[in-house]
């Protein structure tokens, strides 16, 4: 599956890749964005192949339904039922918390959407099961995507953001106006 994903991805598409995923890295949630477009799945699809990564994500309910819901599966998905109030963020941690590989790829945004502020769980999972978050962008003016080190948040929620978003400070996602930090 890597030489056919790295085929599609780097020869066919003509994307790039800067930096690394950590192998020895077994927890940390992967945060990918801007997602302001459906394409933005195949592409993290893809990195997670081509780069070898043993990502999991979450995904609403409704996408695991037949007839197409085990390719999700398949593909590393569970899914949530976003109508229930239930505490996501403890459950997830609690995941964390069980396993002793667990790596975790989710959208900041939560949406694809244009939003002017990211959502919070993901932080919050993070400092609750104590792993870094390693950041990739989905740069389609560059076709390029970018791979940080592992971030160890701080006690200090506002300077982590901070450095969060100049990660993200120059990508410009598929559609451009849903991505405002």
């Amino acid at each position: 599956m890597k030489i056919l994903a790295r085929f599609v991805l780097y020869t066919l598409l003509g994307w790039k890749t800067k930096g690394n995923f950590k192998k020895d890295l077994n927890k940390c949630i992967i945060i990918g964005a801007p997602h302001t477009h459906w394409l933005d799945f195949p592409l993290g699809i893809a990195i997670k192949f081509a780069e070898e990564v043993p990502a999991n994500y979450i995904g609403k309910a409704s996408l695991f339904k037949p007839p197409f819901g085990f390719i999700f599966r398949g593909l590393g998905g569970t899914p949530v039922d976003r109508s229930k109030s239930n505490n996501k963020v403890d459950a997830i941690v609690n995941l964390f918390n069980s396993r002793k590989n667990f790596i975790l790829a989710m959208s900041p945004e939560g949406t694809r959407k244009k939003t002017t502020k990211w959502k919070t769980g993901f932080y919050y999972i993070a400092k609750g099961a104590n792993v870094p978050i390693v950041m990739i962008t989905f740069d389609f003016k560059n076709k390029q995507v970018k791979i940080s080190e592992p971030y160890y948040l701080t006690n200090n929620m506002e300077e982590d953001f901070n450095f969060i978003y100049s990660f993200y400070s120059d990508v410009k996602g598929k559609v451009p106006e849903n991505f405002n930090l």
